[in-house]
């Protein structure tokens, strides 16, 4: 059984569109409501247990988060959609401790709250920084974060 068809097995179904991008680099997605069962799963069976970082980029309508999860074999990516109406993910913070960072971080630059990190605070943003502009969404430019923080003055 090849790896990929190996991954798709163990993981039921959860993990979709799932390809090797380039020697030792995995892709794949999964849904919203899927998240927290594939990564318990990845955790379990594959040894996934190294968050390398959480990304995310503002697509439109959406934002893709991407959870880069490491085991001794190959990163994955696995990438899951979340609408910018409603921003809310699950929290991995139990399954894997190191994204609790991660996952602030996400959520100063994109707004993205995550269901069950106890703790959101600001972690990059200076203190004062105006409530609900997320400056790596598309949305805001430069020109109009200025604007927002000289109101604040």
């Amino acid at each position: 059984m090849s790896f990929l068809s190996q991954m798709k097995t163990e993981l039921g179904g959860r993990i979709r569109e799932i390809s090797v991008q380039r020697d030792r680099r995995v892709s794949g997605r999964t849904g919203k409501k899927d998240l927290r069962a594939t990564v318990r799963r990845l955790v379990e069976l594959e040894g996934y247990s190294h968050l390398s970082t959480i990304t995310a980029v503002d697509v439109g309508s959406e934002i893709v988060v991407i959870y880069h999860i490491v085991n001794r074999e190959a990163l994955l990516s696995l990438r899951v959609r979340v609408s910018e109406e409603d921003p809310v993910l699950p929290t991995i913070v139990d399954l894997i401790p190191g994204a609790a960072l991660y996952e602030r971080e996400v959520h100063d630059l994109f707004g993205i709250n995550f269901e069950g990190n106890s703790d959101l605070s600001p972690i990059l943003l200076p203190d004062g920084w105006p409530e609900g502009v997320y400056p790596l969404r598309k949305e805001w430019t430069s020109k109009r974060i200025s604007r927002r923080l000289k109101r604040r003055r």
